[in-house]
């Protein structure tokens, strides 16, 4: 028996037990004493044996084919981004443990890149936090600054669920998008402390990361109520860096010739005028009047 994390086992079973009956046509007759599907009954909807499943559920089978991974995603009724985890974690892979965290430097030239963008821009590491920003971000919010974790400050911030009107749905997102992030790098000393962390502080965080739930992170729209240029509504992109271990280069713009494209001039007009004078950015004020969005302010 391997001594490997059994990543793919704990996936499936997560997952089985989120898929009721109803949704695959199984009668319910009696009381069921476990929650969401049999054993027995997902081997039979994927056309695999009972002891077979049984042995991928609990690690003694890590390398079931493609044909078998897939007919799983369709009884768990996974989507794209699931079935796509699903498949990494099958894959036969040999993976070597670390023993040192790994440092994420993010590359000189996109260091460059994002300090001079005239847009708020930064770039995201694969635990989620944030590596670098460039004044403009800092002033649209303290969220985007170098330093913050986006797990942290969400699930351990002060008064967080004040900050969030839109809270329970933001936290389902980002662990998704988080697990997504991560895949099969589990050995990370960097994630095995995060996760461990939010694990014993944060009740909604192991309600969340229990659930196995796989989401990828992509651009959206966000409002930002900002404390000195009012309400801004910014498109978030999110771009793969090259040559990285999941770095993310974030950039949030507004539609041109819009009320938000003003706002926008004119807080970057504020941030370089203070960065002449040597001062704070601008969002760097007491919590209380810290800019917050109507979904997450964060990238």
């Amino acid at each position: 028996m391997t001594d490997e994390p059994n990543l793919l086992g704990e996936y499936v079973r997560a997952r089985r037990e989120l898929v009721t009956p109803e949704q695959v046509g199984i009668p319910v007759l009696g009381v069921r004493r476990v929650p969401g599907l049999r054993r027995e009954e997902v081997a039979m909807l994927a056309g695999i044996s009972a002891d077979y499943y049984l042995r991928l559920e609990q690690g003694r089978d890590r390398n079931p084919s493609v044909q078998v991974l897939e007919s799983l995603a369709r009884v768990l009724r996974l989507d794209d981004a699931a079935t796509a985890h699903l498949l990494r974690l099958g894959a036969d892979k040999p993976r070597r443990r670390r023993r040192r965290p790994r440092r994420e430097t993010v590359p000189p030239g996109i260091a460059k890149l994002v300090a001079t963008l005239p847009l708020p821009a930064l770039v995201e590491g694969r635990y989620f936090d944030v590596l670098t920003a460039n004044d403009l971000a800092t002033a649209l919010s303290p969220r985007l600054a170098a330093g913050v974790n986006r797990l942290r400050d969400v699930f351990l911030g002060p008064a967080d669920q004040a900050l969030y009107p839109d809270w329970e749905n933001a936290t389902v997102g980002l662990v998704a998008g988080f697990r997504e992030s991560v895949g099969t790098d589990t050995d990370d000393p960097r994630f095995i402390e995060l996760v461990g962390e939010l694990s014993l502080a944060s009740p909604r965080f192991r309600q969340l990361w229990a659930r196995h739930d796989v989401e990828a992170c992509e651009g959206a729209a966000k409002h930002i109520d900002h404390p000195q240029v009012g309400g801004l509504q910014l498109n978030r992109e999110r771009l793969g860096i090259g040559g990285t271990a999941g770095q993310t280069l974030v950039i949030y713009h507004p539609d041109p010739g819009t009320d938000s494209a003003d706002k926008l001039a004119l807080l970057a007009s504020v941030t370089q005028t203070r960065a002449m004078r040597d001062e704070p950015p601008a969002s760097v004020l007491p919590v209380t009047d810290r800019a917050v969005s109507s979904s997450w302010p964060m990238p």
